[in-house]
């Protein structure tokens, strides 16, 4: 049986990844969620609060992880993180094996993966898209969001792959810096042609 062709999705913050995904979806496209399955792992009664809570006592309570807490005692400690990563991708592993013996029939599905440049690369996808703006419209999404400073902003970016080396890099682009309809239309553009090649290989 032919296996689904793998997209993996990724963009920097504020580029509108979770607004091309959300098209994805709306054509009948399975998406697996990364940051989602984490926070379904460390929400209330998730699978990773045992296992966090004992490599890092006192993050945890009664409604899952305190991302505050947590976010401090790993924050500036690669060993920490380390350590943190350990418990949380092996899971995030197996939800995503899960969603692709779920998805096996379907001619297409997408990995939701924002730090795929920065962390878990390329292994079993068959191509990458991603989500690109101009660098204004970018900036002016992410401070437009509750709690965010300049400061944050660059903080984030500085430990994210530049968007021209993600663009470099991709076998797709979506341009996000348009009207939403020109936005859907290419992802729409994008799907047929990934199922078209398909059924002709």
């Amino acid at each position: 049986m032919t296996r689904p062709y793998i997209l993996g999705l990724t963009g920097s913050i504020g580029m509108g990844k979770s607004a091309v995904a959300a098209m994805f979806q709306g054509l009948g496209v399975p998406v697996f969620d990364a940051d989602a399955a984490v926070h379904e792992l460390q929400g209330p009664d998730g699978a990773l609060l045992e296992p966090i809570e004992r490599a890092f006592p006192g993050t945890t309570g009664p409604l899952g992880v305190d991302r505050q807490k947590l976010g401090a005692a790993v924050f500036g400690n690669p060993e920490a993180l380390a350590r943190l990563e350990a418990i949380v991708h092996p899971e995030v592993g197996e939800m995503r094996r899960a969603f692709l013996a779920d998805n096996a029939g379907q001619p297409l599905i997408v990995f939701d993966i924002p730090l795929l440049y920065e962390k878990t690369g390329q292994h079993g996808l068959d191509a990458v898209v991603v989500v690109s703006a101009p660098a204004e419209m970018q900036r002016q999404r992410v401070l437009a969001r509750p709690g965010m400073t300049e400061e944050k902003f660059e903080r984030i970016l500085a430990l994210q792959v530049p968007d021209a080396e993600k663009r470099r890099l991709a076998d797709h682009v979506i341009d996000t810096g348009t009207s939403l309809a020109e936005t859907r239309h290419a992802v729409q553009r994008l799907v047929h042609a990934i199922i078209a090649e398909k059924q002709q290989a």
